[in-house]
């Protein structure tokens, strides 16, 4: 038997500790995560706490599983924080009421409204960036950014720069429920994690079953290949920004619910938490690769290690230094993981499926004498 044989088997039925930790580093950075921080603060390994976390990693859980399918594609999406921050001051603005001078009335619009109002905002700026992108051929990262300060200006226009107050509602005006989000619980755990579950239980399932699926992963692997093998790419390109941009609008309901307020600064920086939260989850930057379950994972590494720094007094400001060191990291170790796959894909392509091949013979000529180790393999 070969080298080669030898080492293929050895490689495919030996057990790789390196490569187990590298591919399953956001689970074993969270279990990491637990026992530090319980091991620093006794009341951080509880179930109280871990139901309060949960309820924040569900922001960023939602912005992450938009950002994922944006990625997956081969894009960026950097408004989804100030999107956020503007569907959130939406949402507020149709709580406190809609005033039609015309006609001398206030209109006060049911919750339902509001939620759907709010995410077709959220839908509307990520059209626009798919748009751009797809059609007009702008970079992902110029037209992201764009939107980002133009959502955040708007934002800050709708509110003088102020804060709504008060979401809460009133039962004389039927508009009340909107602090459900944020505050009740279904079977003890927080509305807003449910939320979250639904929305990733429905995108797995659409990358997993659907034609949809496949057209995404097929876009980020070879964009050009995919179109010629009859992917609407460009639409599918439009379609993950749209929905990135739906659930950037439902974190910010969730998050002004929690509050009870909503801000124009809400969200500041959110997009690098969710782009953290793809790439810990093992995701590639270049597209093709990544899933769910991981981005989950990525958002809860990023969410426990957050407020655990918070529980043990850390600063603010350390927390950014940490999680911009996460997001190296992370990007590192996704380099390693991918870089290997793509050396051990080109040696294996390079090397020759049978001696005959390498000597120029035909694989069937069995009067040839290199044509006879090939039988042995």
């Amino acid at each position: 038997m070969s080298n080669h044989s030898h080492t293929a088997r050895r490689q495919g039925g030996g057990f790789d500790l390196g490569r187990m930790l590298l591919e399953g580093r956001a689970f074993f950075a969270l279990i990491a995560i637990i026992v530090i921080f319980s091991l620093l603060s006794p009341v951080y390994f509880s179930t109280g706490n871990f139901l309060t976390m949960s309820s924040h990693v569900a922001i960023f859980g939602l912005l992450s599983i938009g950002m994922l399918l944006v990625i997956l594609t081969g894009g960026i999406d950097l408004s989804v924080g100030s999107t956020l921050g503007l569907c959130g001051v939406v949402a507020g603005f149709l709580m406190q009421g809609v005033t039609l001078d015309a006609f001398g009335v206030t209109l006060y619009p049911p919750v339902w409204v509001v939620v759907i109002l709010t995410c077709a905002v959220g839908a509307f700026i990520g059209a626009i960036n798919g748009v751009l992108i797809a059609y007009f051929k702008v970079p992902a990262f110029v037209a992201t950014l764009g939107l980002l300060y133009v959502a955040r200006g708007v934002a800050l226009l709708m509110t003088d720069g102020l804060t709504y107050n008060n979401l809460g509602g009133d039962p004389a005006l039927g508009n009340t429920g909107f602090d459900w989000l944020g505050f009740n619980r279904l079977f003890g755990v927080p509305v807003g994690v449910w939320v979250l579950a639904i929305v990733a239980v429905v995108t797995l399932l659409a990358l997993a079953r659907t034609p949809f699926g496949r057209w995404v992963y097929s876009t980020g692997g070879n964009a050009r290949a995919a179109e010629l093998s009859g992917v609407p790419v460009k639409r599918v390109q439009v379609s993950v920004y749209v929905l990135s941009g739906i659930c950037a609008a439902i974190a910010g309901l969730v998050l002004s619910s929690q509050l009870t307020s909503a801000g124009p600064t809400a969200g500041t920086t959110y997009e690098l938490t969710a782009i953290a939260g793809v790439v810990i989850g093992g995701a590639a930057l270049t597209g093709g690769r990544g899933g769910v379950r991981g981005t989950l994972l990525g958002a809860f590494v990023i969410g426990f290690l957050s407020d655990g720094l918070v529980i043990i007094g850390v600063s603010s400001y350390w927390q950014t230094v940490f999680t911009g060191a996460v997001i190296v990291l992370a990007v590192l170790l996704n380099s390693i993981q991918y870089g290997g796959r793509r050396k051990t894909a080109a040696q294996t392509s390079a090397t020759p499926s049978s001696p005959a091949a390498s000597s120029g013979q035909a694989p069937g000529d069995g009067k040839s004498p290199a044509a006879k180790p090939a039988t042995q393999h």
